[in-house]
């Protein structure tokens, strides 16, 4: 099964809340959204955003540029659904971020949130950090939330890479000034634990892609 059918599949078929790795609030993104100290009006881009509430909150608090984009269009529309009229205020972006065409040097903050996990193969990790250095501009933000070392092989019936934050930041390479990390238990809607890494780097200099 394509990458794409695969997660229409599971959002046609699974309420939001019902995903493992849903939570009502994002409260440690939010907390190094926020730590950046940037403008509300700084453009954020939300990789792999998809139905996640992290939109909600940022719109709540004032944030004004922002992207959300995923793979499944059926879990955009489930975010935009629940935004009702506020949905009007983010750009939603269909589409595998590793192919996606994105504008140079807009956004002052990258999140993801368990999408770089998924990336296995070296050659999408590759053009997932082509797109980083390619998108943010210099002085921007990049925070990456993986599975961590004690994080599940597994999830949604696909195998993951699991990370330090030390490792995340390898990856990227010289170009990313490491800024901080945090280790999550993350409690899934059925009550299992997963542990996420996440790690904040800051683009210093320009770059083609990462090691």
């Amino acid at each position: 099964m394509a990458k794409k059918d695969h997660w229409e599949s599971v959002y046609q078929t699974k309420a939001s809340s019902a995903v493992s790795w849903f939570a009502p609030h994002l409260a440690t993104s939010l907390k190094f959204i926020e730590s950046t100290g940037l403008d509300k009006a700084a453009c954020i881009i939300d990789v792999g955003g998809g139905a996640s509430t992290l939109v909600d909150d940022l719109l709540l608090r004032g944030y004004k540029n922002i992207t959300v984009v995923d793979l499944a269009s059926s879990a955009l529309a489930a975010a935009q659904q629940r935004l009702g009229d506020q949905a009007a205020q983010v750009e939603w972006l269909a589409g595998d971020i590793t192919q996606l065409t994105l504008p140079r040097g807009k956004y002052a903050i990258w999140h993801d949130r368990a999408v770089f996990h998924f990336l296995t193969d070296a050659a999408d990790r590759r053009e997932y950090i082509k797109q980083v250095c390619c998108a943010v501009k210099e002085g921007g933000y990049v925070i990456l939330a993986t599975f961590g070392p004690r994080g599940p092989e597994q999830c949604s019936g696909l195998p993951v890479a699991r990370y330090s934050a030390e490792q995340l930041h390898g990856i990227f390479g010289e170009p990313f000034q490491f800024v901080s990390q945090a280790t999550v238990e993350h409690e899934t809607p059925i009550g299992k634990q997963q542990e996420f890494v996440y790690c904040c780097c800051r683009k210093n200099a320009e770059c083609q892609g990462g090691n």
